[in-house]
Parts: C-alpha cells; sequence; structure tokens
C-alpha cells in the first residue's frame, strides 16, 4: 500500500480533532473506531474479508504501513477468523497516540504543550493544514447532500464516523439532525464498514460477548438491515500525564 493516500484511522482521527480547543471528541469511542477503521483499511486493501461476523486474513502479505501490519500480523496469529467485536472490543492502548505522533511525523498537526489547573501537563494537537480536514469532512457532506452513494472509502469512514459519535461534533444542534441521520443512513453502503462500524456500537452497548442475532452482515442486504444505534455521549475531558508516558493524549 502506497502513503501517499491517508489511512481510515487518520481520516477519522483528523475529523475528531477539534481546530479551536486541540482535543479530540468522543475520545473513549474514538479509540474503539480506530481499530475499527485498522479492520476496514486492511480489508480495502485485500488483506482481510468478513466472514458472517467474524475477520478472516486472506492475504497476509505487509501493506508497508507499520501500524496496519502490526494488526495484520496479530490477526494472522489468531489462526483462525475472529469476531469483530471481539478484535475490536480488545485492549488497543496507545492506538490513539500512535496515530497523532504519526500525523505529527507528517506534519498534519503539531503538538502544543500546556497545564491543566496550571501544574500538570498537557499535550493538545492543531493541524497544520486545515484544508485536509475541509477535504475529507467535504466528502461527508456531498455524500449526505446529493444522496448519490458514495465510493466505499467514503461510505465506510461516515459509518465509523456515525458509530463513535462523531455526528453531533460535525453536525451540530437541531439544525443538524437531518445531516446525522442521512450520516448514519451511509452505513448500508459498504459492507465491512457497516460489520465494523455495528461492531464498535455493540462494544460500546455492552454486547460484545453475544453473537449478533439474525442473519450476518456480510453483504449489503445483511448490512442495512441490521439495527442502528444511538449516538454515544460526548467526550470527556483531558486527562494529565501518568506513568511514564511521554505526552498526554489529546481528549
Amino acid at each position: 500500500m502506497g502513503r501517499s493516500r491517508r489511512t481510515l484511522p487518520e481520516e477519522l482521527l483528523l475529523l475528531a480533532l477539534d481546530p479551536t480547543t486541540g482535543t479530540t471528541a468522543q475520545p473513549q469511542s474514538l479509540d474503539l473506531g480506530l481499530a475499527g477503521a485498522q479492520l476496514v483499511e486492511l480489508a480495502l486493501a485485500g488483506r482481510i474479508a468478513p466472514d458472517g461476523d467474524r475477520i478472516a486474513v486472506v492475504v497476509p502479505r505487509p501493506t508497508g504501513d507499520p501500524t496496519l501490519d502490526c494488526a495484520l500480523e496479530l490477526l494472522r496469529r489468531r489462526g483462525a477468523p475472529v469476531r469483530a467485536v471481539h478484535w475490536i472490543g480488545g485492549p488497543r492502548l496507545g492506538l490513539r497516540q500512535t496515530y497523532l505522533s504519526h500525523l505529527e511525523r507528517c506534519g498534519m498537526v503539531h503538538a502544543v504543550a500546556g497545564q491543566m489547573c496550571g501544574v500538570l501537563p498537557t499535550t493538545r494537537y492543531q493541524a497544520t493544514d486545515n484544508e485536509i480536514s475541509r477535504e475529507i469532512r467535504a466528502r461527508l457532506d456531498s455524500a449526505i447532500r446529493t444522496g448519490v452513494p458514495p465510493d466505499p472509502r467514503t461510505a465506510a469512514l461516515a459509518a465509523l464516523a456515525h458509530a463513535v459519535g462523531l455526528g453531533k461534533h460535525l453536525y451540530p444542534g437541531n439544525e443538524g439532525r437531518s445531516s446525522r441521520s442521512r450520516l448514519r443512513d451511509l452505513i448500508r453502503h459498504d459492507p465491512m464498514g457497516g460489520l465494523v462500524a455495528h461492531a464498535v456500537m455493540d462494544v460500546q452497548n455492552g454486547a460484545a460477548a453475544q453473537p449478533r442475532r439474525g442473519p450476518a452482515a456480510t453483504g449489503r442486504q445483511g448490512v442495512a438491515g441490521a439495527r442502528s444505534a444511538a449516538e454515544p455521549a460526548r467526550g470527556v475531558p483531558m486527562q494529565p500525564h501518568r506513568g511514564s508516558m511521554a505526552r498526554v493524549v489529546a481528549h
């Protein structure tokens, strides 16, 4: 996979980054969304494929992206297909920080040191080029406004944005209600994105231990017929340094 194109985890993180505060919206559910976005990106690269409500490795060849290849290798080591909810609900310590640091190295964001309560060190992240975030947002806006079925990458991004609760961040207030509804509806346009998005919502709702009832979401009909969930709550305040962490992830 070439690095000229941004990956879905990177785009999801840029969507969640508030340009004013330098914090990320929905920090807790965003961690789940990033793990799910990795699965969709690997599927788009032809490395994995859905097998009912499970994920199977079909081509173990590395993509060239270290973070994605780490996820691919972990999936390969499982041996058998793994349920999407179990993968997404597993420990993902530092995943958000990994992607923030990557975006910083690529020059897409820069870290801003600060303090909480005048004492505790914190780090916020500001986009260095808001045009990139505007381009990503414009793809979602176009799909919502025109009603034209989006490409699989945009459809998956919309599904993940809805799943982690970014609808109220992107389209706030009563005036954004219809846009949030259409954002949710875009979930039906990509089977893999829909499967992963529903898995993210199931983990948040505590349903990871139970298999999904009804037909498996293996195709467009299954994904379209799957239930939608309510938007998660808003994010939580940024937390201070803990332990030996080099910096606090922007919340």
